[in-house]
């Protein structure tokens, strides 16, 4: 009997494992989900011009949503396989760990408190920000270095209300933090003089301006007081998943490095150059390696643009925003935008 309750406790180590395996293939990837359902599910800010914002007829549109719209063009081949859960900044990680939807394509930045704290993922940087300050034109103001005393209108939720204190702070200026959980609110606020200041990322701030009711009355301050990568979020645990976001938008990229673009991403199809032919998936099997089809890449051109298509329709100097590139430039133009190769 000894030995045989020996033999016992020396399988259950194994016992266990082979569960957890099995436990672990039974569990329906991301992926599997998404494709089952028929559509993706997308989290999105719950209105910020030029990055995600619905109209009167409940269409959306901008930066953020055309990335949703990159990844169900891979999936699905359809750009419109999408559905979108808007969610305030204090929610967005929550509900993105309790399955809420299945990416987190938000104005979000990669920070270790939003990725190691939060046990999520970012796949990467759609658009590198910074925050900034957005002041009325007739405070005179031309430094933040002059803004010693100032009441600064922040959203709840988010790491402005740090960057703004450590900003403060090194420069021995004293400020009043005024807090807000929704945009509008915010705005009135500083439209009604109940704060003297607009702390956030100075894309969003280009779009708050343009909400004011004088905005050609207030102007953005050059200072940038931090680093702020903006890009999506996925869920810890599914590798399949994190690659599938992740080289979406190393493909958009890689489109307008490439010289790939909506309006000849067909003749593309008929390039000689081995780079442009791995691309339109006419060599090698990247689209298997990542559980899709061979033309993934192409529909999300054919469907949504490269990525500086997107950046120019939604924020760049051909939208309402009118946001020069700068850093967002290419590797090869002056920017620090930069993917690697699809090979």
């Amino acid at each position: 009997m000894r030995l045989f309750h020996k033999r016992v406790r020396a399988l259950l180590p194994l016992l266990t494992a082979s569960f957890c395996i099995l436990a672990a293939a039974a569990q329906a990837s991301t992926l599997d989900k998404v494709k089952e359902r028929g559509k993706l599910v997308c989290g999105v800010s719950s209105g910020i011009l030029g990055f995600s914002i619905a109209d009167d007829k409940g269409k959306w549109s901008g930066f953020d949503v055309d990335f949703c719209r990159a990844v169900a063009s891979a999936i699905f081949g359809d750009p419109n396989k999408v559905d979108y859960v808007p969610v305030a900044a204090d929610q967005r990680f929550e509900a993105l760990k309790s399955d809420k939807f299945d990416l987190l394509s938000r104005n979000s930045t990669w920070a270790f408190s939003n990725e190691v704290e939060q046990g999520l993922v970012f796949a990467g940087v759609t658009y590198y920000d910074g925050q900034g300050f957005l002041v009325p034109k007739s405070r005179k103001v031309t430094s933040a270095l002059e803004l010693d005393g100032s009441k600064v209108c922040v959203k709840a939720g988010t790491t402005t209300e740090a960057n703004v204190a450590d900003f403060f702070k090194q420069n021995h200026m004293k400020f009043e933090p005024v807090r807000f959980e929704l945009l509008p609110d915010l705005l009135k606020a500083y439209d009604g003089g109940k704060c003297d200041v607009i702390s956030s990322d100075v894309s969003q701030l280009h779009a708050n301006r343009l909400e004011l009711k004088k905005p050609n009355d207030n102007i953005i301050l050059a200072d940038v007081i931090s680093k702020e990568p903006l890009g999506p979020v996925v869920r810890q645990g599914d590798d399949q998943w994190l690659n599938i976001v992740k080289w979406v938008n190393f493909a958009m990229l890689n489109a307008e490095e490439l010289g790939i673009a909506s309006n000849n991403v067909e003749d593309a199809k008929k390039s000689q150059k081995p780079a442009v032919r791995r691309f339109v998936g006419a060599e090698g099997d990247i689209g298997k390696h990542l559980g899709l089809s061979s033309d993934w890449a192409v529909n999300i051109v054919k469907n949504v643009g490269n990525y500086g298509e997107t950046l120019e329709r939604n924020v760049g100097r051909k939208s309402k925003l009118g946001i020069a590139r700068g850093l967002n430039q290419l590797w090869s133009m002056g920017g620090i935008q930069y993917a690697p190769p699809l090979r």
